[in-house]
């Protein structure tokens, strides 16, 4: 068993309301490196002022967690069927909506990496199967119920 922790701070402002729900969303990370990252709702979710538009918010996260997972996995099978990647960069994009339960919920989460090989890379189908052993592979896709999905970049 691995565990992994992560700090959460918000302090309510001096001159802030709280029942009213008008009060500051905008707190902090913490991770186990020492990296604090500020985060936030999403201005989508809680409106400005009380969201910091500038500040991760908890959607973006789940996406770039999915999408990061996929490419560490994927540059490591990568490299084991001897293919050597020179970029990788992803696009990845969330969809939050209704689920089947009626629920708001990350429904599909689709990564849309553009990779750049040295050399000779894999053909298609090999392409296919390394995304498909990556998203095997990511215990992040593997823990969400949302679809993720790799698609060709645009």
């Amino acid at each position: 068993m691995q565990q992994f922790e992560a700090g959460i701070a918000w302090q309510r402002g001096e001159h802030e309301g709280f029942t009213d729900q008008r009060y500051s969303r905008a707190h902090e990370w913490a991770f186990d490196g020492g990296l604090r990252v500020p985060a936030s709702s999403s201005p989508l979710s809680v409106p400005l002022p009380m969201s910091n538009p500038a500040n991760v918010d908890p959607e973006e996260a789940l996406v770039a967690a999915a999408s990061s997972c996929h490419m560490l996995f994927f540059l490591s099978l990568a490299a084991q069927a001897g293919f050597v990647v020179d970029s990788y960069r992803d696009n990845a994009l969330g969809t939050m909506e209704k689920n089947a339960q009626g629920r708001i919920a990350m429904t599909r989460i689709a990564l849309r990496p553009v990779i750049v090989f040295r050399g000779e890379g894999p053909d298609a189908a090999k392409l296919a199967a390394l995304h498909h052993n990556a998203h095997d592979k990511c215990y992040i896709a593997n823990s969400i119920t949302a679809d993720v999905v790799v698609e060709e970049a645009s």
